[in-house]
Protein backbone atom coordinates (compact mmCIF):
# COMPACT_ATOMS: atom_id res chain seq x y z
CA UNK A 1 0.00 0.00 0.00
CA UNK A 2 1.66 3.19 -1.13
CA UNK A 3 2.35 5.33 1.92
CA UNK A 4 0.28 8.98 2.27
CA UNK A 5 2.28 12.35 0.67
CA UNK A 6 3.11 14.31 3.84
CA UNK A 7 3.91 17.68 3.21
CA UNK A 8 6.57 19.74 4.39
CA UNK A 9 8.13 23.43 4.27
CA UNK A 10 11.89 23.94 3.61
CA UNK A 11 12.88 27.37 4.30
CA UNK A 12 15.52 28.58 1.30
CA UNK A 13 16.96 31.75 2.97
CA UNK A 14 18.66 34.01 0.05
CA UNK A 15 21.93 35.53 2.04
CA UNK A 16 23.95 36.73 -0.88
CA UNK A 17 24.41 40.76 -1.37
CA UNK A 18 26.39 43.21 -0.44
CA UNK A 19 23.63 46.26 0.96
CA UNK A 20 25.95 48.66 -0.15
CA UNK A 21 23.41 50.98 0.01
CA UNK A 22 23.87 50.80 4.19
CA UNK A 23 27.52 51.35 3.84
CA UNK A 24 29.72 52.23 5.76
CA UNK A 25 28.66 49.60 8.25
CA UNK A 26 27.15 47.22 5.60
CA UNK A 27 30.51 46.23 2.96
CA UNK A 28 30.74 43.08 0.36
CA UNK A 29 33.05 41.89 3.49
CA UNK A 30 30.33 41.76 5.92
CA UNK A 31 26.96 42.97 4.80
CA UNK A 32 23.76 44.02 6.21
CA UNK A 33 22.26 40.31 6.47
CA UNK A 34 24.66 39.58 9.03
CA UNK A 35 24.35 43.20 11.00
CA UNK A 36 21.97 43.91 14.07
CA UNK A 37 20.95 47.22 12.61
CA UNK A 38 18.21 47.92 14.98
CA UNK A 39 19.23 48.58 18.49
CA UNK A 40 16.23 46.44 20.06
CA UNK A 41 17.83 43.69 17.93
CA UNK A 42 18.76 40.62 20.41
CA UNK A 43 19.74 38.70 16.72
CA UNK A 44 20.82 39.84 13.15
CA UNK A 45 19.07 39.49 9.75
CA UNK A 46 20.08 36.47 8.69
CA UNK A 47 19.36 34.79 12.43
CA UNK A 48 15.70 36.55 12.67
CA UNK A 49 14.94 35.36 9.45
CA UNK A 50 15.09 32.23 10.85
CA UNK A 51 13.87 32.55 14.03
CA UNK A 52 10.71 34.15 13.16
CA UNK A 53 9.28 31.06 11.33
CA UNK A 54 10.73 28.21 13.17
CA UNK A 55 7.88 27.62 15.55
CA UNK A 56 5.60 26.90 11.91
CA UNK A 57 4.39 23.24 11.76
CA UNK A 58 5.89 20.85 9.11
CA UNK A 59 8.95 23.36 9.19
CA UNK A 60 12.20 21.80 8.62
CA UNK A 61 16.05 23.34 9.11
CA UNK A 62 16.17 26.01 5.88
CA UNK A 63 18.75 25.77 3.45
CA UNK A 64 21.02 28.80 3.17
CA UNK A 65 22.53 30.09 -0.17
CA UNK A 66 25.57 32.87 -0.07
CA UNK A 67 28.71 34.00 -1.39
CA UNK A 68 31.32 31.81 -0.56
CA UNK A 69 33.46 34.21 0.94
CA UNK A 70 30.52 34.58 3.74
CA UNK A 71 30.50 31.09 4.43
CA UNK A 72 31.70 30.80 7.57
CA UNK A 73 29.88 33.75 8.75
CA UNK A 74 26.58 32.27 8.27
CA UNK A 75 27.87 28.77 9.60
CA UNK A 76 28.56 30.24 12.82
CA UNK A 77 25.54 32.54 12.66
CA UNK A 78 23.51 29.38 12.70
CA UNK A 79 24.87 27.64 15.03
CA UNK A 80 24.52 30.43 17.88
CA UNK A 81 20.77 30.22 17.20
CA UNK A 82 21.31 26.26 17.75
CA UNK A 83 20.22 25.63 13.57
CA UNK A 84 22.33 22.91 11.59
CA UNK A 85 21.13 23.83 7.86
CA UNK A 86 20.00 21.34 5.35
CA UNK A 87 22.71 23.07 3.51
CA UNK A 88 24.50 25.83 2.80
CA UNK A 89 25.09 26.44 -0.78
CA UNK A 90 28.33 29.02 -1.56
CA UNK A 91 27.65 31.07 -5.25
CA UNK A 92 30.97 31.53 -7.01
CA UNK A 93 29.43 34.79 -7.92
CA UNK A 94 26.31 36.46 -7.94
CA UNK A 95 23.39 35.32 -10.51
CA UNK A 96 20.16 36.78 -8.78
CA UNK A 97 17.11 34.85 -7.83
CA UNK A 98 16.42 32.28 -10.41
CA UNK A 99 19.64 30.42 -10.83
CA UNK A 100 19.88 30.15 -6.73
CA UNK A 101 15.98 29.22 -6.48
CA UNK A 102 16.47 26.53 -9.10
CA UNK A 103 19.61 24.38 -7.86
CA UNK A 104 17.78 24.87 -4.32
CA UNK A 105 14.49 23.25 -5.48
CA UNK A 106 16.76 20.59 -7.41
CA UNK A 107 19.10 19.97 -4.23
CA UNK A 108 15.27 19.48 -1.84
CA UNK A 109 14.24 17.36 -4.84
CA UNK A 110 17.00 15.21 -4.33
CA UNK A 111 17.24 15.04 -0.64
CA UNK A 112 13.42 14.14 -0.36
CA UNK A 113 13.28 11.72 -3.83
CA UNK A 114 12.98 8.39 -1.67
CA UNK A 115 10.73 9.96 0.96
CA UNK A 116 6.30 10.35 0.90
CA UNK A 117 7.32 14.21 1.77
CA UNK A 118 6.05 16.74 -0.86
CA UNK A 119 8.60 19.45 -0.06
CA UNK A 120 7.08 23.32 -0.21
CA UNK A 121 9.67 25.83 -0.61
CA UNK A 122 9.29 29.25 1.08
CA UNK A 123 11.49 31.30 -0.05
CA UNK A 124 12.67 34.14 1.62
CA UNK A 125 15.61 37.30 1.74
CA UNK A 126 18.07 36.83 5.01
CA UNK A 127 18.10 41.41 5.24
CA UNK A 128 13.79 42.03 6.42
CA UNK A 129 12.20 43.65 8.73
CA UNK A 130 8.61 42.07 10.13
CA UNK A 131 7.14 43.64 12.96
CA UNK A 132 3.84 41.44 12.70
CA UNK A 133 4.64 37.34 12.98
CA UNK A 134 1.36 36.27 13.61
CA UNK A 135 -0.06 37.76 10.33
CA UNK A 136 3.25 36.88 8.30
CA UNK A 137 2.07 33.23 9.26
CA UNK A 138 -1.22 33.78 8.64
CA UNK A 139 -0.01 34.74 5.46
CA UNK A 140 2.67 31.47 4.55
CA UNK A 141 -0.42 28.66 6.23
CA UNK A 142 -2.24 30.74 3.24
CA UNK A 143 -0.38 30.31 0.73
CA UNK A 144 0.53 26.75 1.22
CA UNK A 145 -3.02 25.55 0.53
CA UNK A 146 -2.50 27.42 -2.85
CA UNK A 147 0.54 25.56 -3.95
CA UNK A 148 -0.10 22.63 -2.72
CA UNK A 149 -2.41 22.60 -6.07
CA UNK A 150 0.21 23.54 -8.27
CA UNK A 151 0.56 27.48 -8.22
CA UNK A 152 2.93 29.36 -7.28
CA UNK A 153 2.47 32.15 -4.66
CA UNK A 154 4.48 35.66 -3.76
CA UNK A 155 3.88 37.96 -1.14
CA UNK A 156 2.65 41.43 -1.56
CA UNK A 157 2.48 44.22 0.31
CA UNK A 158 -0.08 47.21 0.27
CA UNK A 159 2.13 50.08 -0.20
CA UNK A 160 2.33 52.67 1.97
CA UNK A 161 4.42 55.60 0.32
CA UNK A 162 4.91 55.87 -3.63
CA UNK A 163 8.09 54.43 -3.51
CA UNK A 164 9.91 54.32 -6.39
CA UNK A 165 12.16 51.91 -5.57
CA UNK A 166 10.21 48.28 -5.05
CA UNK A 167 8.71 46.83 -7.93
CA UNK A 168 4.79 46.21 -7.72
CA UNK A 169 2.51 42.93 -8.41
CA UNK A 170 -0.97 43.78 -9.73
CA UNK A 171 -3.67 41.73 -8.70
CA UNK A 172 -6.74 40.41 -10.66
CA UNK A 173 -9.13 41.34 -7.52
CA UNK A 174 -9.12 43.69 -4.55
CA UNK A 175 -7.12 42.36 -1.35
CA UNK A 176 -8.08 43.23 2.26
CA UNK A 177 -8.38 40.92 5.35
CA UNK A 178 -12.04 41.14 5.68
CA UNK A 179 -12.90 39.50 2.12
CA UNK A 180 -10.19 37.67 0.71
CA UNK A 181 -6.29 37.72 0.47
CA UNK A 182 -5.10 36.14 -1.96
CA UNK A 183 -5.80 36.82 -5.95
CA UNK A 184 -4.23 36.03 -9.41
CA UNK A 185 -1.69 38.01 -10.23
CA UNK A 186 -2.65 40.05 -13.26
CA UNK A 187 0.74 41.32 -14.24
CA UNK A 188 4.41 42.69 -12.74
CA UNK A 189 5.50 46.32 -12.55
CA UNK A 190 8.81 47.38 -12.77
CA UNK A 191 10.50 50.19 -10.35
CA UNK A 192 7.93 53.16 -11.27
CA UNK A 193 8.07 57.23 -11.38
CA UNK A 194 6.74 58.71 -8.86
CA UNK A 195 3.93 59.79 -10.86
CA UNK A 196 3.02 56.33 -11.76
CA UNK A 197 3.58 55.00 -7.61
CA UNK A 198 1.65 57.72 -6.90
CA UNK A 199 -1.13 56.58 -9.26
CA UNK A 200 -0.32 53.04 -7.89
CA UNK A 201 -1.14 53.64 -4.45
CA UNK A 202 -4.48 54.82 -5.20
CA UNK A 203 -5.18 51.68 -7.49
CA UNK A 204 -6.03 49.11 -3.98
CA UNK A 205 -4.88 46.43 -6.88
CA UNK A 206 -1.13 47.40 -6.57
CA UNK A 207 1.39 45.66 -4.25
CA UNK A 208 5.11 45.95 -3.41
CA UNK A 209 6.46 42.98 -4.46
CA UNK A 210 8.20 41.54 -1.19
CA UNK A 211 10.51 38.99 -2.95
CA UNK A 212 9.29 35.88 -1.11
CA UNK A 213 7.44 32.93 -2.36
CA UNK A 214 6.16 29.51 -1.77
CA UNK A 215 5.84 27.14 -4.06
CA UNK A 216 6.24 22.95 -4.23
CA UNK A 217 9.41 22.43 -5.18
CA UNK A 218 8.26 20.01 -8.01
CA UNK A 219 6.16 23.22 -9.39
CA UNK A 220 9.03 25.75 -9.72
CA UNK A 221 11.52 23.01 -11.44
CA UNK A 222 8.06 22.38 -13.89
CA UNK A 223 7.97 26.05 -15.03
CA UNK A 224 11.68 26.71 -14.79
CA UNK A 225 12.11 24.21 -17.80
CA UNK A 226 8.87 25.51 -19.64
CA UNK A 227 10.37 29.59 -19.45
CA UNK A 228 13.63 28.96 -19.36
CA UNK A 229 14.98 25.70 -20.33
CA UNK A 230 18.84 26.58 -20.24
CA UNK A 231 18.94 27.73 -16.77
CA UNK A 232 17.61 24.22 -15.61
CA UNK A 233 20.03 22.45 -17.86
CA UNK A 234 23.06 24.79 -16.42
CA UNK A 235 21.58 24.23 -12.82
CA UNK A 236 21.38 20.64 -13.10
CA UNK A 237 25.62 20.50 -14.34
CA UNK A 238 26.15 22.64 -11.60
CA UNK A 239 24.70 20.50 -8.53
CA UNK A 240 26.73 17.03 -10.47
CA UNK A 241 29.61 18.71 -10.48
CA UNK A 242 29.36 20.66 -7.13
CA UNK A 243 31.47 19.43 -4.04
CA UNK A 244 31.15 19.17 -0.73
CA UNK A 245 33.73 20.92 1.27
CA UNK A 246 33.24 20.45 5.56
CA UNK A 247 29.40 21.92 5.88
CA UNK A 248 29.28 23.24 2.55
CA UNK A 249 28.23 22.62 -1.02
CA UNK A 250 30.84 24.61 -3.13
CA UNK A 251 28.51 24.98 -6.27
CA UNK A 252 30.56 24.40 -9.70
CA UNK A 253 31.74 28.31 -10.94
CA UNK A 254 31.76 27.35 -14.94
CA UNK A 255 28.33 25.80 -14.89
CA UNK A 256 26.69 28.31 -12.62
CA UNK A 257 27.87 30.98 -14.60
CA UNK A 258 26.71 30.42 -17.49
CA UNK A 259 23.21 30.64 -15.71
CA UNK A 260 21.27 33.89 -17.18
CA UNK A 261 21.80 36.55 -14.18
CA UNK A 262 17.58 37.14 -14.12
CA UNK A 263 15.07 37.29 -11.29
CA UNK A 264 12.79 34.61 -10.42
CA UNK A 265 9.93 36.97 -10.99
CA UNK A 266 10.98 38.12 -14.56
CA UNK A 267 11.80 34.43 -15.65
CA UNK A 268 8.81 33.14 -14.05
CA UNK A 269 6.63 35.03 -12.62
CA UNK A 270 5.57 37.00 -15.39
CA UNK A 271 5.22 34.90 -18.04
CA UNK A 272 3.26 31.56 -15.80
CA UNK A 273 -1.04 31.71 -15.49
CA UNK A 274 -0.40 30.13 -12.17
CA UNK A 275 1.52 33.04 -10.20
CA UNK A 276 -1.34 34.28 -7.33
CA UNK A 277 -0.50 37.33 -5.02
CA UNK A 278 -1.36 36.54 -1.61
CA UNK A 279 -1.50 40.08 0.82
CA UNK A 280 1.00 40.40 3.41
CA UNK A 281 0.23 43.55 5.63
CA UNK A 282 2.90 42.87 8.61
CA UNK A 283 5.12 46.22 8.82
CA UNK A 284 7.55 44.36 6.20
CA UNK A 285 10.58 46.53 5.28
CA UNK A 286 13.73 45.42 3.16
CA UNK A 287 15.59 48.00 5.06
CA UNK A 288 17.32 48.95 1.43
CA UNK A 289 18.50 52.74 2.70
CA UNK A 290 19.42 54.75 6.05
CA UNK A 291 16.12 56.58 5.22
CA UNK A 292 14.24 53.26 5.37
CA UNK A 293 16.34 52.40 8.41
CA UNK A 294 15.07 55.54 10.28
CA UNK A 295 11.38 54.65 10.02
CA UNK A 296 11.18 51.60 11.79
CA UNK A 297 13.96 52.96 14.25
CA UNK A 298 12.67 53.74 17.89
CA UNK A 299 13.12 57.47 18.03
CA UNK A 300 12.89 60.49 20.70
CA UNK A 301 10.64 63.05 21.17
CA UNK A 302 12.05 65.23 17.63
CA UNK A 303 12.52 62.16 15.88
CA UNK A 304 15.65 61.10 16.20
CA UNK A 305 17.04 57.61 16.21
CA UNK A 306 20.31 57.05 18.14
CA UNK A 307 22.85 54.68 18.69
CA UNK A 308 26.40 54.66 20.48
CA UNK A 309 28.24 57.51 22.14
CA UNK A 310 26.11 60.42 20.31
CA UNK A 311 25.45 63.83 21.67
CA UNK A 312 23.19 65.81 20.25
CA UNK A 313 21.91 69.67 20.58
CA UNK A 314 19.20 71.15 18.11
CA UNK A 315 19.13 68.61 15.98
CA UNK A 316 16.00 66.47 14.46
CA UNK A 317 14.08 63.79 12.44
CA UNK A 318 18.26 62.36 11.97
CA UNK A 319 19.53 59.14 12.44
CA UNK A 320 22.71 58.95 13.96
CA UNK A 321 25.22 56.45 14.85
CA UNK A 322 28.40 55.70 16.34
CA UNK A 323 30.53 52.28 16.59
CA UNK A 324 33.43 53.92 18.67
CA UNK A 325 33.88 57.72 18.97
CA UNK A 326 31.98 60.45 20.27
CA UNK A 327 29.37 62.64 17.37
CA UNK A 328 28.34 65.48 18.49
CA UNK A 329 25.71 67.13 16.47
CA UNK A 330 24.23 70.64 16.68
CA UNK A 331 21.63 72.61 15.24
CA UNK A 332 20.92 69.45 12.02
CA UNK A 333 17.84 68.19 10.62
CA UNK A 334 16.56 64.91 8.50
CA UNK A 335 20.32 63.83 8.25
CA UNK A 336 21.94 60.35 8.44
CA UNK A 337 25.55 60.28 10.36
CA UNK A 338 27.00 57.07 10.56
CA UNK A 339 30.45 56.39 12.17
CA UNK A 340 32.63 53.53 11.87
CA UNK A 341 36.31 52.10 12.80
CA UNK A 342 37.57 53.62 9.39
CA UNK A 343 34.85 55.74 7.88
CA UNK A 344 32.25 58.31 8.61
CA UNK A 345 29.21 58.89 6.40
CA UNK A 346 27.35 62.39 6.42
CA UNK A 347 24.38 63.16 3.70
CA UNK A 348 20.75 64.01 4.12
CA UNK A 349 18.10 61.25 4.41
CA UNK A 350 16.60 62.35 1.05
CA UNK A 351 19.81 61.44 -0.43
CA UNK A 352 20.37 58.24 0.82
CA UNK A 353 19.72 56.26 -1.78
CA UNK A 354 22.69 57.56 -3.85
CA UNK A 355 24.90 55.51 -1.12
CA UNK A 356 25.26 52.60 -3.77
CA UNK A 357 26.35 54.76 -6.51
CA UNK A 358 29.31 56.21 -4.27
CA UNK A 359 30.57 52.96 -2.98
CA UNK A 360 30.81 51.92 -6.97
CA UNK A 361 32.89 55.51 -7.12
CA UNK A 362 34.87 54.54 -4.03
CA UNK A 363 35.63 51.34 -5.77
CA UNK A 364 37.21 52.62 -9.08
CA UNK A 365 39.11 55.56 -7.12
CA UNK A 366 40.69 52.28 -4.98
CA UNK A 367 39.52 52.75 -1.57
CA UNK A 368 39.50 49.92 0.29
CA UNK A 369 37.06 51.05 2.96
CA UNK A 370 34.26 50.55 -0.47
CA UNK A 371 34.20 46.92 0.34
CA UNK A 372 36.30 45.51 3.37
CA UNK A 373 35.75 46.88 7.29
CA UNK A 374 38.47 46.92 9.19
CA UNK A 375 37.40 43.72 11.58
CA UNK A 376 37.71 40.90 9.51
CA UNK A 377 35.70 37.53 10.03
CA UNK A 378 37.45 34.16 9.94
CA UNK A 379 35.84 30.56 11.16
CA UNK A 380 38.26 31.01 14.18
CA UNK A 381 36.46 33.96 15.04
CA UNK A 382 37.76 37.53 13.91
CA UNK A 383 40.39 40.39 13.45
CA UNK A 384 40.48 43.93 13.79
CA UNK A 385 43.41 45.99 12.56
CA UNK A 386 44.52 48.70 14.95
CA UNK A 387 47.25 50.22 13.62
CA UNK A 388 49.55 50.11 10.67
CA UNK A 389 53.02 51.26 9.42
CA UNK A 390 54.76 50.10 6.27
CA UNK A 391 56.58 47.59 7.88
CA UNK A 392 54.63 46.97 10.94
CA UNK A 393 50.99 46.36 12.01
CA UNK A 394 48.59 46.02 15.29
CA UNK A 395 45.93 43.74 15.33
CA UNK A 396 43.04 42.61 17.78
CA UNK A 397 42.93 38.93 17.52
CA UNK A 398 39.59 37.21 19.25
CA UNK A 399 39.13 33.63 19.09
CA UNK A 400 35.98 31.57 20.11
CA UNK A 401 36.02 29.10 22.87
CA UNK A 402 37.20 25.90 21.49
CA UNK A 403 38.68 27.15 18.09
CA UNK A 404 42.10 27.09 16.69
CA UNK A 405 43.98 28.76 14.05
CA UNK A 406 45.74 27.17 10.77
CA UNK A 407 49.23 25.61 11.67
CA UNK A 408 51.16 27.89 8.83
CA UNK A 409 54.39 30.49 8.95
CA UNK A 410 55.38 33.24 7.31
CA UNK A 411 58.19 34.12 5.24
CA UNK A 412 58.03 37.93 5.06
CA UNK A 413 56.34 39.02 8.97
CA UNK A 414 57.69 37.97 12.40
CA UNK A 415 54.91 38.17 15.62
CA UNK A 416 54.31 39.02 18.71
CA UNK A 417 50.92 38.12 21.11
CA UNK A 418 50.42 39.43 24.30
CA UNK A 419 47.19 37.55 25.48
CA UNK A 420 44.71 40.22 27.44
CA UNK A 421 42.00 38.37 28.40
CA UNK A 422 41.49 34.15 28.14
CA UNK A 423 43.65 31.58 27.78
CA UNK A 424 46.00 30.87 24.65
CA UNK A 425 47.52 27.70 23.59
CA UNK A 426 50.74 28.20 21.59
CA UNK A 427 52.39 25.90 19.18
CA UNK A 428 56.03 27.30 17.77
CA UNK A 429 57.61 24.85 15.58
CA UNK A 430 58.31 21.97 18.19
CA UNK A 431 57.42 24.21 21.62
CA UNK A 432 53.71 24.10 22.80
CA UNK A 433 52.94 26.57 25.84
CA UNK A 434 50.14 27.99 27.79
CA UNK A 435 49.81 31.92 27.97
CA UNK A 436 47.96 33.43 30.06
CA UNK A 437 46.50 37.22 30.94
CA UNK A 438 49.69 39.80 30.31
CA UNK A 439 51.76 37.01 28.79
CA UNK A 440 53.37 36.94 25.25
CA UNK A 441 54.97 35.03 22.67
CA UNK A 442 57.42 35.82 19.89
CA UNK A 443 56.99 33.94 16.23
CA UNK A 444 59.79 34.34 14.58
CA UNK A 445 59.81 35.01 10.68
CA UNK A 446 59.75 31.24 9.16
CA UNK A 447 58.61 29.30 12.49
CA UNK A 448 55.80 27.06 12.03
CA UNK A 449 53.07 27.87 14.68
CA UNK A 450 49.53 27.56 16.06
CA UNK A 451 47.11 29.75 17.97
CA UNK A 452 44.15 27.83 20.01
CA UNK A 453 41.85 28.59 22.58
CA UNK A 454 41.67 25.65 24.90
CA UNK A 455 38.91 27.44 27.21
CA UNK A 456 35.33 27.91 26.71
CA UNK A 457 35.54 31.80 26.68
CA UNK A 458 36.75 33.99 24.16
CA UNK A 459 40.16 34.38 23.50
CA UNK A 460 41.73 38.16 23.31
CA UNK A 461 45.32 39.16 22.51
CA UNK A 462 46.91 41.59 20.62
CA UNK A 463 49.61 40.55 17.97
CA UNK A 464 51.99 43.07 16.56
CA UNK A 465 53.87 42.28 13.06
CA UNK A 466 56.99 43.20 11.67
CA UNK A 467 58.43 42.39 8.26
CA UNK A 468 58.75 43.84 4.61
CA UNK A 469 55.69 42.98 3.65
CA UNK A 470 52.43 42.26 5.63
CA UNK A 471 49.41 41.15 3.37
CA UNK A 472 47.05 38.08 4.66
CA UNK A 473 48.19 36.02 1.52
CA UNK A 474 52.04 35.62 3.15
CA UNK A 475 50.36 32.17 4.76
CA UNK A 476 51.41 29.11 4.03
CA UNK A 477 49.19 26.44 5.54
CA UNK A 478 50.56 23.15 6.70
CA UNK A 479 47.04 22.08 8.64
CA UNK A 480 43.66 23.54 9.02
CA UNK A 481 40.22 22.66 10.37
CA UNK A 482 38.80 24.48 8.33
CA UNK A 483 39.98 23.46 4.79
CA UNK A 484 41.48 26.52 3.72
Amino acid sequence: MKSKTVRKIIPIILAGGTGSRLWPLSRKSFPKQFLNLLESDEYTMLQKTYKRIESLEDISKPIVICNKEHRFIVAHQMTEIGVEPLDILLEPEGRNTTPAITISALRVLDKFKDTNIEPILLILSADHQIEDISKFHLAIRKSIDIALDGNLVIFGVPPTFPATGYGYIKSENKLDYEKTITSKVDYFAEKPDKKTAEMFIRDKKYFWNSGMFVFKASSIISEVKKFTPEILKNCERCLRQSKKDLDFLRLDKDSFINCEDISIDISVFEKTNKAFVILLSCGWDDIGSWQSLWEISKKDEVGNAINGRVLIKDTKNSLIKSEEKLVVSIGLENVVIVETKDAVLVTSKNSSQRIKGVVSHMKEKGFDEAVIHKKVFRPWGSYLSIEEGETWQIKKIEVNPGASLSLQMHHKRSEHWIVVKGIAKVEIDSNKMTLSENESAYIPLGAKHRLSNPSDLPLILIEVQSGNYLGEDDIVRFEDLYGR
